[in-house]
């Protein structure tokens, strides 16, 4: 394989037309200049430079070399750029969270891509298990999860915590034990989990979500509160999806005595060398979160 470096001294010189102020260029010796060339010639096993004196020509074996080696070096060039190219504002970024922080995060990321339209986001909503899957899988770049992987290969980092809230329709102003027991339970996929976190901390009488009878299920984060709304049911659900309904006036939003979190975890492969472009997206929910 020919060697870069000696192409590299070999087009120098003879655009420059002189050892010496090639080696100048080059910051080189003019003899390692010679080197170079004399390498080369034996790689190539022919005789590229006629030399008189100081002075030199192209044999024809040079003058077809130097017309393809131009071209060469500059794919090779804009190789190395592309390569070494590391933009914060630009290419696209992989994402996938639990619905309720990414009803959060999903208009902020459009905001931002907005400000830098050559930053593309591509957001999936995803239950723990999925995100896993899919870091593992190198199917996205970044994810947002409610609980630390087992999987060794991916690094999971705390960065905030979102409250749980009861809701229920607006007309309930004191949810007690027996209120919720008469409206009976809006599920929806962590419902169970939720709703098991937050109401064992604050009704002794809680033993299992199977106390209350079960009134309807969603799993679309933007429609679990619109049973709840018409008084179907009432629900526990993280504080984001609760400001993200568009509704607010129709329900009604409780925060027990015992608040109870769930801390939301970064993950990324173990691994992984984070390009500028994602380091600026966790930088920039870092502040929103």
């Amino acid at each position: 394989m020919m060697n870069i470096t000696w192409l590299r001294t070999f087009c120098t010189l003879i655009e420059v037309g002189h050892f010496t102020r090639t080696a100048e260029r080059l910051y080189m010796t003019q003899s390692g200049v010679s080197q170079h060339i004399r390498k080369l010639e034996s790689q190539l096993d022919v005789d590229l430079l006629i030399r008189q004196g100081k002075q030199f020509s192209l044999t024809d074996a040079g003058e077809e070399l130097y017309r393809e080696a131009g071209d060469i070096l500059q794919r090779l060039a804009n190789l190395e750029q592309r390569i070494g190219d590391d933009p914060a504002y630009a290419g696209i970024v992989r994402l996938m969270s639990p619905g309720s922080v990414g009803l959060k995060l999903y208009p902020q990321l459009l905001t931002l891509q907005q400000q830098y339209p050559q930053l593309v986001i591509d957001y999936r909503f995803a239950p723990n298990s999925d995100i896993e899957r899919a870091l593992a899988n190198h199917d996205i770049d970044i994810g947002f999860m409610t609980e630390i992987s087992d999987d060794e290969g991916i690094s999971c980092q705390s960065i905030a915590q979102e409250a749980l809230i009861l809701v229920t329709l607006v007309m309930t102003h004191e949810p007690s034990w027996e209120t919720l027991i008469a409206l009976g339970f809006i599920d929806h996929p962590d419902g169970t989990h939720h709703a098991s976190m937050l109401l064992s901390a604050n009704y002794r009488e809680f033993q299992h979500i199977n106390d209350f009878k079960k009134k309807g299920f969603s799993n679309q984060i933007g429609l679990i509160l619109e049973p709840v709304s018409r008084g179907l049911g009432f629900t526990v659900l993280p504080a984001h999806a609760v400001a993200a309904y568009p509704n607010p006036e129709l329900i009604s939003s409780h925060r027990l005595p015992v608040p109870v979190s769930e801390t939301l975890y970064l993950a990324v492969r173990r691994q992984q060398a984070l390009p500028n472009r994602m380091q600026t997206v966790i930088n920039e929910i870092k502040k929103w979160l």
